[in-house]
């Protein structure tokens, strides 16, 4: 008897996934790209990592696009979705990824760190749903990357962490909105600490993977396919009924007391 092919869950859609060049981004974005997603991936700097990740989606066989964008601007963001809509004609799901911060303890923070914390890890998230809802068919999915600092104090994270709490505020307030509006699901997907090149900025680095390994149920570490493969889950029409919701991926570190 001969086998049967099973078409991938995602066949067809349309994902955007911003920060797609590394880390965790890289891999939502080849991840999905298994799944049947062609993919607009958006990147700030890196450009010769993001021709690489779309040529490594090509080679699965689906179509990517690497956009350079700044998420944090509403002029860019505009853009970045007039460029997109010259190589797609629809769009499904919307990985907001990208962030960026800065290090120091919260009495050495200024004005233009707080902004510049506030508006990329969390404005942007609005600014992308703005343009994504009247494009996006329903049963939509917007999905937003967090971290366990938006509820548990780390060292020199305090302007990264507020912001990534209010990220998680806004997906609330964004799936109630786009839910009843246009039947978008709106999620966030948060882990502890996963090592990429992110992770390298800490001068603490060695000890929070330690500290994660003795301490995670699961162990030893978080990896960006760890991530990825819960975006997936959000993007099932099994995950139909989900929204407003922060899905924490960490292994059982949060729950070790």
């Amino acid at each position: 008897m001969a086998e049967t092919k099973i078409d991938p869950a995602l066949k067809g859609k349309v994902a955007l996934v911003t920060g797609a060049s590394r880390g965790i981004g890289r891999a939502i974005a080849l991840k999905l790209a298994r799944e049947g997603c062609d993919i607009a991936a958006v990147y700030f700097n890196s450009h010769d990592q993001a021709r690489a990740v779309c040529a490594a989606i090509g080679a699965l066989g689906r179509q990517a696009v690497p956009i350079v964008a700044n998420v944090a601007s509403p002029e860019s963001v505009s853009a970045l979705f007039a460029e997109m809509s010259r190589h797609f004609t629809r769009l499904d799901i919307v990985v907001s990824n990208a962030a960026s911060g800065v290090l120091k303890p919260s009495l050495e923070m200024s004005l233009k760190h707080w902004r510049w914390c506030m508006e990329t890890n969390a404005l942007a998230l609005n600014l992308l749903a703005q343009r994504a809802a009247p494009i996006m068919g329903r049963d939509g999915r917007i999905i937003a990357i967090s971290s366990l600092g938006a509820r548990f104090a780390l060292p020199d994270y305090s302007f990264i962490g507020a912001s990534k709490a209010a990220l998680e505020a806004l997906v609330r307030s964004l799936a109630m909105e786009l839910g009843r509006s246009h039947a978008i699901r709106v999620n966030a997907v948060t882990t502890a600490a996963v090592d990429t090149d992110a992770l390298k900025a800490f001068a603490a680095r060695e000890q929070m993977l330690r500290d994660f390994a003795q301490r995670c149920a699961l162990g030893p570490a978080i990896t960006p396919e760890h991530v990825a493969d819960a975006v997936f889950l959000l993007c099932l029409p099994e995950a139909a009924m989900i929204t407003g919701q922060t899905l924490v991926v960490d292994g059982g570190f949060s729950i070790s007391g």
